[in-house]
């Protein structure tokens, strides 16, 4: 568990750097955001191509991509149930800043609870070695489908904000359209695919993402149209085609060396970590969110349950694939996604856009900050969970088949 240990400390430095730096120079300026929010989705996007161009899709099993989108919607809408039900009832002030009514804000405001952190799991799980695993390969599919219903949840999230607006449609007519080029060229892209060319695709596609957002963003409402780098990266990943002599990014814990390739997608996981960890909101500070106005003991009584009850909520998959796995596998694909980061710290830098404040806030903060500190335990138990399965080692040994 070497690599994972080095990505959990690479985490945990940039989240303890995300909140001396306010203390220490205040405010960062728009600029130093903006690059730092940029790197971050560029390294996210390589990664997901990475992960696309390992991706084998059954073209033909159209039938169990539907089952797996059922579950990971399980896994998506169940936390943000759990959380909004909980602030609803503990932390709901009896008025909102905003004007609005209280229910709307908590509603998107629990909504961080639901996106698995695709870039932080499966660079954790490739390097504690598990790559080869059908755990490791069912994860994959419904974290993204995870994400991918994430943002889909988002857009009636955001209409109750700001109203019906053009650019919450063209993301879902953009999103569309992305999945049904990337299934018809699925394996037919002859690109370059060594690390300098797919790092060049992921800075490319993040700019484009970044200038259509600018371009189509409303100076009345703020939102724009804004395509999640995470799929379009992923499916441009699985339209290229795999070159046989080429090695994987993120290396496994058992393999012996590192080659030119492996040593820059490791880096590349790095800084990605140390990003995720330093894009968390400040707490305390000049550029601190809003403090929760309770003693120390009710916020963190209030932080744990609300971090435990979003992780039962993913807990829905061990419930199914009972023909195909063991229980211990079924848990560990549940655990598996727990992993939250960036997309979470995203929804809830939407809703502080949208000046929404409060005490449940603050617990999502910390709660998301605790989630991202437990991620390398998550790690360990998934491992420990599928190094003590047999299924796990003879699906291993026959070449770790993907298996629906």
């Amino acid at each position: 568990m070497k690599r994972t240990l080095l990505l959990t400390c690479v985490l945990i430095a940039g989240l303890v750097f995300s909140q001396i730096i306010p203390l220490m120079s205040g405010a960062l300026p728009p600029s130093i955001v903006f690059i730092r929010q940029f790197l971050t989705l560029a390294l996210l996007a390589f990664i997901m191509i990475e992960v696309g161009r390992e991706f084998d899709i059954d073209l033909t099993n159209k039938k169990q991509y539907a089952v797996d989108y059922g579950v990971a919607a399980t896994a998506a809408a169940f936390p943000w149930i759990f959380v909004t039900g909980y602030f609803l009832h503990f932390l709901m002030p009896e008025t909102s800043s905003t004007g609005r009514a209280p229910w709307m804000e908590a509603l998107l405001a629990g909504r961080f609870a639901a996106p698995t952190s695709a870039g932080v799991l499966f660079s954790m799980l490739a390097a504690a070695g598990l790559a080869g695993t059908w755990a490791y390969k069912k994860t994959r599919i419904l974290a993204i489908f995870d994400d991918l219903d994430t943002v889909l949840l988002m857009i009636p999230l955001q209409i109750l904000m700001v109203g019906l607006v053009w650019q919450l449609g063209g993301v879902v007519v953009a999103m569309v359209m992305m999945l049904l080029l990337g299934w018809k060229y699925y394996g037919k892209l002859n690109w370059p695919t060594t690390w300098p060319w797919v790092l060049m695709y992921a800075v490319a596609m993040t700019a484009v993402s970044e200038i259509i957002y600018a371009f189509s963003k409303s100076p009345d409402s703020g939102v724009g149209l804004h395509i999640e780098i995470l799929l379009p990266a992923f499916l441009l990943g699985c339209a290229m085609k795999k070159h046989p002599a080429e090695n994987v990014t993120v290396p496994g814990e058992d393999e012996p060396g590192l080659s030119g390739e492996e040593k820059a997608g490791l880096t590349i996981s790095v800084a990605f970590m140390f990003l995720v960890g330093l894009s968390m909101p400040a707490l305390f500070g000049a550029d601190a969110t809003m403090t929760a106005g309770m003693s120390g003991w009710v916020l963190t009584l209030h932080v744990l349950a609300v971090t435990v009850i979003s992780n039962l909520g993913k807990m829905f998959a061990v419930f199914f694939y009972k023909k195909e796995a063991s229980l211990r596998e079924r848990l560990a694909v549940s655990i598996a996604l727990f992993p939250r980061g960036e997309v979470g710290a995203g929804v809830l830098a939407i809703s502080l856009g949208y000046g929404i404040a409060g005490p449940f806030v603050s617990v999502a903060f910390l709660s998301l900050a605790l989630n991202l500190v437990l991620t390398g335990g998550f790690i360990f138990v998934v491992k420990r969970l599928l190094t003590a399965s047999p299924e796990t080692a003879q699906t291993e040994k026959a070449g770790g088949a993907y298996a629906h």
